[in-house]
């Protein structure tokens, strides 16, 4: 067997590898990235949509050209790739085995790894739908590459279920390709993607949403005919005498992502339960020491811009790992979701990296207006910001201040709770 010595060992070439890559060569390390596909780029080559670039390029590009300006850059300063490779197996030692034609399979022994492998759709299996396995049953994701890369239209008469954001992208470009979106079917009483794609794709479209719905049926035997659908009362449950027929022949699924970490837990790194990523610190660093993680592996973001970001702090952090001895915490902190918080990362902190400034990413459970993050220990208040929206499809990024106050516990608490409320605790 090959083996091969690196410094920076990079999994996955899509935009959180690539931005990776990137920081680490400018901090003086000569970083590896490994793709399974045959280019880099990852999934931005089948978003054609705009929307991409407004925090990183400060202008709207499509997810192509997000991805070929992090190309063009990787092969500008001499990040090695290699494309069509597999990797196997990640180890606690930081080794990582691969496999592709020209290599066969390798070993790398890595002095750092970075985790970006980003994420795979939910599919109809993980709904437990009744049904024949009938033709033009495909996830949103799958309908995107087929419309946009393949040139093939799945269908003619569509109906959606989730109304996540390649969904909703999907009932817009299917409607532009001339096909009949029935509507989209939400399980929850309010949409879990961006608010401006619900504007810009179904409202503008006159696209129906119909929310605390869902699919109890796909007729159909060679090819789908129709869906049941029903109301759902509070406990998800379909609430009988609610049931409709949808005439249709395709049915589209966009019913959430979930971070690949197949690698992760096959190396014994310990994953969050909310999130389905690793538990990580300040410096994106795994339950193993030397093993990084970003992106959508880490958790799954709304825009790439965010995605991007954090994967500098990911370079960044892996390239003073091999460059230095590494450092012991001093004494972690524990973050933890409080109310209406549905996840926190990073999960640790150093006590004096949080004193001096930290960011930190959150999602709400449920949608609220006008409401005030606060960080708690203990009794004492931390830090606290206003939001005027918070919304579950939506990240929450705090980046807090010098912290002067004295932290009473190791527990941080993060809370969502309604202005008001927290204007009468003050009074």
């Amino acid at each position: 067997m090959k083996i091969i010595e690196e410094d920076v060992v990079i999994i996955g070439g899509g935009p959180a590898g690539l931005a990776a890559g990137i920081t680490a060569k400018e901090k003086g390390v000569d970083p590896l990235i490994l793709e399974r596909d045959f280019e880099l780029g990852g999934i931005l080559h089948q978003c054609i949509h705009n929307g991409f670039g407004l925090k990183t390029f400060k202008e709207e590009l499509t997810g192509p050209e997000y991805a070929q300006r992090y190309m063009n850059r990787v092969k500008e300063m001499g990040v090695r790739f290699k494309l069509n490779t597999m990797v196997l197996e990640i180890t606690r030692n930081l080794e990582v085995f691969a496999i592709n034609d020209v290599d066969g399979i390798f070993k790398i022994n890595a002095r750092a790894i970075i985790l970006a492998m980003g994420c795979r759709e939910r599919t109809r299996e993980s709904l437990n739908i009744p049904g024949f396995r009938p033709a033009g049953i495909y996830t949103a994701g799958l309908a995107q590459r087929l419309v946009n890369i393949e040139g093939v239209i799945p269908g003619r008469r569509i109906v959606i279920l989730g109304s996540g954001d390649i969904g909703m992208i999907m009932a817009r470009r299917l409607t532009l390709e001339g096909c009949k979106v029935e509507a989209v079917v939400e399980i929850m009483p309010y949409p879990n993607g961006l608010i401006r794609n619900l504007v810009q794709c179904l409202h503008d479209f006159d696209i129906p949403l119909l929310l605390s719905h869902t699919i109890i049926k796909i007729h159909g035997k060679e090819r789908v005919t129709g869906v049941t659908m029903a109301e759902v009362g509070k406990d998800w449950n379909p609430i009988a005498g609610t049931e409709k027929f949808i005439e249709c022949d395709t049915v589209l699924f966009s019913v959430g992502l979930i971070p690949e970490n197949e690698l992760s837990l096959q190396a014994g790194i310990k994953l969050n339960d909310r999130t389905r990523g690793p538990i990580v610190n300040e410096l994106l660093e795994t339950s193993i020491p030397g093993i990084f993680a970003c992106g959508n592996v880490l958790q799954v973001h709304d825009i790439v811009d965010n995605v991007t970001e954090e994967a500098v702090r990911a370079g960044k952090s892996a390239a003073e790992f091999v460059k230095s001895e590494p450092k012991k915490p001093k004494h972690q902190l524990h973050c933890w979701s409080g109310r209406n918080i549905s996840f926190v990362v990073p999960q640790l902190i150093d006590q004096d990296a949080f004193m001096e400034g930290a960011e930190f990413h959150m999602r709400v459970r449920e949608p609220e207006d006008d409401v005030t993050v606060q960080i708690k220990s203990g009794d004492t208040m931390l830090y606290k910001r206003k939001v005027r929206f918070a919304r579950p499809g939506e990240m929450i990024i705090l980046k807090t201040p010098k912290i002067k106050e004295a932290i009473q516990t190791e527990n941080l608490i993060f809370e969502v709770v309604p202005t008001e409320k927290q204007e009468e605790i003050k009074a």
